[in-house]
């Protein structure tokens, strides 16, 4: 019998599997970072109003006085590179993926028409790029992207050795999807805040059962060891927020783009929120509507 199989007919056997992780795991304070709450967070920089994950965007959110989320991923010659797709067209419009592609060719692709002529010519950035121009202005979420292929413990070698490098490895946060990612980076460097983000059920449509069970309820806590949750908004609810914060996660949500959904997610207790647009959120936090 498969173990999904045992797995599925044997819940029980899953939960002693993973719980016991999750019931130990202490997830670690994070005033420093966040020391006035609740945050705005752009997303991607700020992608509603600059192309994502550009420099250009990097420096919308910068200016603004607010801290970012950016995507990164390895590419075919080892660089980690700032790009959320793990295919070329939507954001280049030429075929290819980004693990596929050198960087002396993603180097060369315009990222930035797609979002309006103002912004043509603007290119996929190093993540080594980033953190030394915008990183000492402004702390940088860092969403490490993972799939089935991905090399999990030389992607977290990476990040790791380049935190150290540039010496981030205390004024950022390290997020993902991926557990066993966060995991990666944890063995590397306990030290480093992380964060889970996860979406409610129904959404890991490509996923089984059991994997979907385990990502949308937080079973691998006892791996990834978050200290942040980062939560699609969709799923917030007054009582589970309260839960969570109880057992001292900082609560984030994403994407949110209405001031009335995120006053509605402030008053829950969420910690912040990421946001396209994070001009219209930041009044809010001086008591604007």
């Amino acid at each position: 019998m498969s173990l999904r199989r045992t797995l599925l007919r044997s819940p029980g056997l899953l939960l002693a599997m993973v719980l016991p992780g999750c019931a130990t795991h202490h997830p670690r304070p994070s005033d420093a970072l966040f020391a006035d709450t609740p945050v705005v967070m752009g997303h991607r920089g700020a992608r509603g109003l600059a192309p994502e994950n550009t420099m250009a965007g990097f420096e919308r959110a910068a200016d603004l006085g607010v801290s970012f989320e950016l995507d990164t991923m390895i590419c075919a010659t080892g660089e980690l590179v700032v790009i959320h797709d793990w295919d070329l067209m939507r954001l280049a419009g030429v075929e290819g993926r980004v693990a596929e592609t050198p960087w002396s060719e993603l180097a060369g692709l315009d990222v930035g028409s797609h979002h309006s002529a103002e912004f043509a010519g603007e290119g996929i950035p190093l993540l080594a790029d980033v953190l030394r121009e915008i990183g000492p202005r402004v702390l940088i979420n860092i969403e490490v992207k993972a799939d089935r292929n991905t090399d999990n413990g030389l992607v977290a070698d990476k990040l790791v050795a380049l935190l150290a490098e540039q010496g981030f490895g205390d004024r950022v946060i390290v997020t993902s999807f991926s557990p066993l990612m966060l995991e990666a980076v944890r063995l590397r460097n306990p030290d480093i805040l992380r964060g889970q983000i996860y979406r409610g059920f129904s959404a890991y449509e490509d996923n089984s059962f059991v994997e979907k069970l385990v990502l949308s309820k937080l079973l691998f806590n006892g791996k990834a060891q978050p200290d942040l949750l980062m939560m699609d908004h969709q799923r917030a609810q007054p009582r589970y927020v309260r839960r969570m914060k109880r057992r001292g996660y900082r609560v984030f949500t994403w994407t949110v783009n209405e001031p009335e959904r995120a006053l509605e997610l402030f008053a829950m207790g969420v910690d912040g929120v990421i946001t396209d647009y994070p001009n219209r959120l930041l009044p809010l936090l001086d008591g604007g509507s």
